[in-house]
């Protein structure tokens, strides 16, 4: 986690950004790639091995995404990787589907799911069963979901992610517990 005047920093940007100026988004581009660049990173470590996705690719098709947010009002740091979260997941699980679909059959993305989220024996997970269980979470208990996609997607702590919900980390920790417990048991189901 950035130490707080950098995250000030970084959040006056994202407002100046918001209000039209140019070149708070010329400032702002070098202090969230690298931090885009360890998400996608991240997410991509864990995949199977003959994913053809980049993790420059991923990070700059995020970018992309997020600087086409225009009308959007960033509050702080932990917003905009929430953002950024929900734009990751979504080009993964295109990704996925798009091979899924492809010629010869294709096949599904296999990520590694933090033991948080699912069982050990279950590490090795389909990214498109997962997004189709956390689009079921957001039809049953769309706040437990969102704890999930920030958590799990965005990397956020419990703390950003009590910021950027506004709520209490103790009702992130609450309701993260409850959706790892949704999440296990409904892809055991389709295991």
């Amino acid at each position: 986690m950035p130490d707080e005047a950098a995250s000030e920093n970084l959040t006056q940007l994202l407002t100046d950004w918001s209000n039209g100026d140019a070149q708070a988004l010329e400032k702002l581009i070098p202090l969230v790639y690298r931090d885009l660049r360890r998400l996608a990173g991240r997410y991509l470590r864990s995949e199977s091995p003959g994913h053809t996705l980049q993790s420059t690719a991923l990070v700059h098709e995020a970018y992309l995404r997020l600087i086409d947010q225009r009308n959007t009002r960033w509050q702080n740091r932990a917003h905009f990787f929430g953002i950024s979260a929900q734009l990751i997941r979504r080009i993964l699980v295109d990704h996925a589907r798009a091979r899924k679909a492809g010629k010869r059959g294709g096949y599904a993305a296999k990520i590694q799911i933090d033991e948080s989220v699912v069982a050990p024996e279950q590490q090795n997970l389909d990214l498109v069963a997962l997004d189709d269980c956390l689009t079921a979470l957001f039809e049953v208990d769309p706040q437990q979901a969102r704890v999930v996609e920030l958590r799990y997607f965005a990397g956020l702590t419990v703390e950003e992610t009590a910021e950027v919900m506004h709520v209490s980390p103790t009702t992130v920790k609450r309701e993260w517990r409850l959706a790892r417990a949704w999440l296990h048991r409904e892809i055991a189901k389709s295991t």
